[in-house]
């Protein structure tokens, strides 16, 4: 229970990786989400990867983030004629994350099971995100790099509820 309550924590990386991304500028063309994507993604893998404990390797997992999510945001962002709208980000957030979670999936540690759940996982995970943060009211129109917190709890609910299982077995990294 610790580890999953630890994981649920982690969901701060979130907005932290949203205030680095929003360093490039709000995603409305194919560079703001490449280069915002890609700051996303470091931090946000990062802080998934203190936040397991050991379980997710930094060197595999935070250079996976970053390139699944730079390339997700572009590819997703310019499928919706980067449009705000509830639907618009939800089909965004569900194309983001099919790079994202492909990449994640490659990158889990060795022995992990199941590896194509997390690749499934993730695209409903962040269409999920960007729905609840739209819903709760948040400014997306300032077009963001990543949902909002309350979008953030609840993937990281969710995911930990997927991912930590998955995880049992799989050995530890140490610094």
């Amino acid at each position: 229970m610790k580890r999953y309550g630890i994981w649920v924590l982690g969901f701060l990386a979130f907005p932290l990786a949203g205030i680095l991304g929003g360093l490039a500028g709000p995603v409305d063309d194919a560079g703001s989400a490449l280069l915002g994507g890609a700051l996303t993604g470091l931090v946000l893998g990062i802080g998934q990867s203190l936040a397991s404990l050991g379980a997710l390797p930094p060197a595999r997992w935070v250079p996976a983030t970053v390139l699944g999510t730079a390339a997700g945001l572009a590819l997703g962002a310019a499928a919706v004629g980067y449009r705000t709208g509830l639907a618009d980000l939800a089909l965004m957030g569900l194309i983001t994350g099919v790079p994202l979670g492909v990449a994640q999936a490659v990158a889990l540690p060795a022995g992990t099971r199941a590896r194509i759940a997390w690749a499934l996982a993730v695209p409903v995970l962040w269409a999920l995100g960007w729905t609840v943060t739209t819903l709760v009211g948040v400014d997306v129109e300032a077009r963001y790099t990543i949902f909002g917190s309350t979008g953030a709890v609840t993937v990281s609910v969710l995911s930990g509820l997927l991912l930590l299982p998955l995880l049992r077995k799989a050995p530890r990294w140490t610094t």
